[in-house]
C-alpha cells in the first residue's frame, strides 16, 4: 500500500484490499500524532491511571465497569471474517510504526491487539459512559481519588450539518456542509482507499480505522451531538438475603452478585493498585446511591455492531444503503445529517432510542423492581425524527431539537415519545442555520462556505435591546446611565456580527458574561430570561463591570474582539498550554452559545488576558456531490501534531479567517500537489520540518 501526502501533509492512503488501507491509515496517524492515538485506547480501555496517576483511579473504574478485555477478546474471535481483517490490519498498522520508529516511546502500550479496536468502535467525543458521574461513583465505591473536573463552560459541545436539496443549489446537486465542534486536534483529516471499493474522505478520530464524519464518490455523512434521552437509571430495591445481598425484581429476590475490579495506578515508588468490589443488576452496573436505593445504569453495549456501521457507512453508495448501516443502531449519541449523488439529503435522530412506556419519567431514576420499566427493544428510524428530502430543500442540525430541522417540514413534537428529545432545546444557533437557510437559494460551495461563517449573533439581538431600553429609562441622574453613554451609543448602532476588528462583539460578550455569571446553559429560553428577570439596574451595571474589566486587561473597553480572541498552538501536548507573550492569530468567530455557527469556544487561562481557543470548529467541509465530487475543508491548525512539523499550525491561519482550502479528492487533482509518497516503513517517509520558519 502507498501513502501520498499532499502539500498540507494531509495522508492519501490507498491499498489493493480494505486491509491494506486499513493498515496504512493508522499507520499514518501514527506518523502524525502517535501520542494521541495511544491515548485513545488508554483510556478506553480504562488504563489512564497507569500513566497519570491515582487522580484517574475512577475514571478507568468506570471505563472497566462496561470494557472488560475477555469479553472484547471473545467478541473479536466471534467477527465475521471481513472485519477480524480489518481489526487484524489495525493492529499490525500501529505495531509495525512502532517497530519502524524506535525513538517513539509509548507511553503504556507497546504492542496493540486486534481486539482492541472494540473498545474504541463509535467516534464521537464524549460517549454515553461519560453520562455517569464520576464524583457519585468515587462517593459509592468509596474512594476520594477523583479527577480534576474543568471548569464549567457555556460553550455549548457538538456540531453543525447543513444539507442542501438540488433545488436549492446553482448546479443542481445536493451539498453537505460537515462541521464538527470539538476540542482542536480531536480528529486527523484523510483519505482512504483500496481496490476493494473503499473511497472515503474526513475526519478521523485519532487511532480508529473508519472516516466519521466525511464522504465518498456517492454519500456524505454528518454526525450531531444528540439530546436524546437514551441512557435509564434504576432505582434498585438492596435486601439482605441471608448472609449475602439481593435486589428486587418482578416479585422475586434476585441475587447481586458482587465482582472484582483491579485499577492498577502510577505512583512515584512503582505501581500501586485498588481492588473495588462491583455490584450489577439485570440493568446494568451500580454507579451510585441516590434516597436509599442503589442506582444501576443501561446503555447501549454493542461495540461488535458498532464498529460494523462505523466502518460500512463509509462505503454506502446511496440513501438506501446508508440506511441499511442505520438498522444496526448503535450510532447512540448522535443525529446524522445526509447528502448523496441521486440528489437525496436526510436526517436521522439518535440511532439508538429503547422503547420505553412514555408515561414514565425518564430523566429520573425509574423502580428497577417494576419489569414494566425494562426496555422494549429499540426504536426504528421510522419510530424516531427523521426527513427525507423535505420540500423547502434544505435540513439542519446544531445540537438543538429535532423540530426546527427543515422548517415548517420538520417533525413534530405530537407525534413521537417525550424521551425521543428531553436533553435539548431550541438554540441561538439553531435560530441563526433558519435564518440563514430559510431564503437561501442558487447555492455553491463558495456561498455555502460564507454561510457557514454568517457573522450574526442571535443571542444579542435578544439581549442588547434589553440593556438599550434599561439606559433609555433610566433618569438622567442616574450614575451608571452616565458611566456608559458611549457604550450604548456603539451598541445601539451595532448590527450584532462579530469581527476581528468589532468593538461592540466584545462588550456585548463581556457585558452577557457579567450579566449572566450565575446562570445556566445559553439555550434561547435562558437568554429571553435574562433578558426580561434581570434589572435595568443590574443589566447597568453589568455593562460598567464589562468596560472597567475591558480597560483593566486591555487598557480600554474599545478594545477590538480580535486583539482578546486569539487561536495560538505551541506544544504537542493533548492539553495546550497558552501564553500572551507568543504570537498568535485573531480570530473574528465566537463561542457557538451566542448562536455563531462558526464556533471558537476561547477562554483565558492562568496567566493570560487574551482568550485562547480550545473548542470548536475543529474540521469544517463543504461538498457538491453529482457525477463526481467537489470539496473544500479546513482542519484547525494542521494535520501534524509535532511542533517541529511544517504541517504543525500552516491551516492555522486560513482557519481563523474561514478560506477553505480546496480538497484533492482524485488522482487527478493531487497532481502538482504532492509532497512526497512512501510506503509504511521507506526510509524517505520522514515528514518535512520547518526550515526557518517561525511560528505565527
Amino acid at each position: 500500500m502507498t501513502i501520498t501526502r499532499d502539500t498540507w501533509g494531509i495522508p492519501h492512503i490507498h491499498g489493493k484490499t480494505d486491509a491494506d488501507a486499513v493498515f496504512g491509515l493508522v499507520y499514518a496517524q501514527a506518523e502524525d500524532d502517535f501520542n494521541r492515538v495511544e491515548t485513545n485506547y488508554i483510556n478506553a480501555m480504562g488504563r489512564l491511571a497507569e500513566v497519570e496517576g491515582e487522580s484517574a483511579v475512577i475514571r478507568d473504574l468506570r471505563m472497566k465497569l462496561f470494557i472488560d478485555p475477555d469479553s472484547m477478546k471473545a467478541k473479536y474471535a466471534a467477527s465475521p471474517q471481513w472485519l477480524k481483517r480489518l481489526m487484524d490490519a489495525y493492529a499490525d498498522g500501529l505495531n509495525y510504526y512502532l517497530n519502524t520508529h524506535p525513538r517513539t516511546v509509548p507511553r503504556l502500550i507497546k504492542h496493540f491487539e486486534p481486539w482492541m479496536a472494540l473498545t474504541f468502535s463509535e467516534g464521537s467525543i464524549g460517549g454515553d459512559i461519560e453520562h455517569i458521574s464520576l464524583r457519585q461513583l468515587a462517593a459509592f465505591y468509596g474512594s476520594d481519588s477523583v479527577p480534576r473536573l474543568p471548569a464549567l463552560s457555556m460553550e455549548p459541545s457538538g456540531s453543525n450539518g447543513i444539507a442542501i436539496g438540488p433545488s436549492l443549489t446553482a448546479s443542481h446537486h445536493a451539498m453537505l456542509l460537515i462541521n464538527p465542534h470539538t476540542s482542536f486536534y480531536f480528529r486527523a483529516e484523510v483519505q482512504v482507499t483500496s481496490d476493494e471499493g473503499l473511497n472515503a474522505y474526513g475526519a478521523v478520530t485519532w487511532g480508529q480505522f473508519f472516516v466519521y464524519q466525511g464522504f465518498n464518490t456517492r454519500v456524505g455523512w454528518m454526525h450531531t451531538s444528540s439530546g436524546v434521552n437514551n441512557i435509564s437509571e434504576y432505582a434498585e430495591t438492596i435486601v439482605k438475603n441471608g448472609d449475602k445481598l439481593a435486589y428486587k425484581y418482578g416479585g422475586q429476590l434476585r441475587p447481586l452478585v458482587p465482582a472484582t475490579i483491579v485499577v492498577p495506578y502510577k505512583t512515584a515508588a512503582g505501581m500501586s493498585a485498588r481492588r473495588f468490589t462491583v455490584y450489577r443488576t439485570v440493568h446494568g452496573p451500580i454507579v451510585q446511591a441516590a434516597n436509599g436505593k442503589w442506582i444501576s445504569v443501561s446503555l447501549m453495549q454493542e461495540p461488535l455492531k458498532a464498529l460494523t456501521q462505523s466502518y460500512t457507512r463509509t462505503k454506502a453508495t446511496n440513501y438506501q444503503t446508508f440506511r441499511e448501516t442505520m438498522d444496526l443502531h448503535t450510532n447512540s449519541s448522535n443525529n446524522t445529517i445526509f447528502a448523496d449523488a441521486d440528489g437525496d439529503i436526510a436526517y436521522f435522530h439518535s440511532n439508538f432510542i429503547p422503547k420505553r412506556d412514555d408515561r414514565i419519567d425518564w430523566t429520573k431514576p425509574v423502580d428497577g423492581s417494576d419489569p414494566a420499566t425494562d426496555w422494549k427493544g429499540v426504536l426504528s428510524v421510522d419510530e424516531t425524527p427523521h426527513l427525507l428530502n423535505p420540500p423547502n430543500g434544505w435540513l439542519y442540525n446544531s445540537n438543538n431539537w429535532p423540530w426546527s430541522a427543515a422548517g415548517p417540514n420538520s417533525p413534530k413534537r405530537e407525534d413521537f415519545p417525550r424521551y425521543v428529545e428531553l436533553g435539548t432545546s431550541e438554540t441561538a444557533r439553531g435560530l441563526h442555520a433558519v435564518r440563514v437557510l430559510e431564503h437561501a437559494q442558487h447555492f455553491t460551495l463558495d456561498s455555502l462556505m460564507t454561510e457557514a461563517y454568517d457573522s450574526y449573533l442571535p443571542a444579542f439581538q435578544i439581549l442588547v435591546p434589553s440593556l438599550i431600553k434599561a439606559w433609555d429609562d433610566a433618569s438622567s441622574g442616574d450614575t451608571l446611565k452616565q458611566r456608559v453613554a458611549e457604550q450604548i451609543g456603539l451598541l445601539r448602532a451595532w448590527d450584532y456580527r462579530w469581527g476581528v476588528s468589532s468593538v461592540p462583539t466584545a462588550l456585548a460578550i463581556y457585558w452577557a458574561e457579567d450579566l449572566g455569571r450565575a446562570s445556566g446553559e445559553p439555550t434561547v429560553d435562558y437568554f429571553q430570561r435574562l433578558a426580561n428577570e434581570t434589572s435595568g439596574t443590574d443589566k447597568l451595571r453589568a455593562l460598567v463591570e464589562a468596560s472597567d474589566r475591558l480597560t483593566a486587561e486591555f487598557g480600554s473597553w474599545r478594545t477590538p474582539w480580535g486583539q482578546i480572541n486569539r487561536f495560538q498552538r505551541l506544544t504537542a501536548q493533548i492539553v495546550q498550554q497558552y501564553d500572551d507573550a507568543k504570537p498568535s492569530i485573531p480570530v473574528g468567530f465566537t463561542g457557538s452559545q451566542w448562536g455563531s455557527l462558526a464556533a471558537f469556544g476561547a477562554r483565558a487561562y492562568p496567566g493570560t488576558k487574551k482568550r485562547y481557543g480550545s473548542v470548536g470548529n475543529s474540521f469544517v467541509a463543504v461538498v457538491e456531490f453529482g457525477d463526481s465530487v467537489r470539496a473544500k475543508a479546513i482542519t484547525a491548525g494542521g494535520e501534524s501534531g509535532d511542533p517541529a512539523s511544517s504541517h504543525f499550525d500552516d491551516e492555522a491561519t486560513r482557519y481563523s479567517t474561514g478560506s477553505l482550502r480546496d480538497v484533492y479528492f482524485y488522482p487527478n487533482q493531487l497532481k502538482g500537489h504532492i509532497e512526497r509518497q512512501y510506503h509504511p516503513g521507506d526510509a524517505t517517509s520522514a515528514a518535512p520540518t520547518r526550515t526557518n520558519e517561525s511560528t505565527r
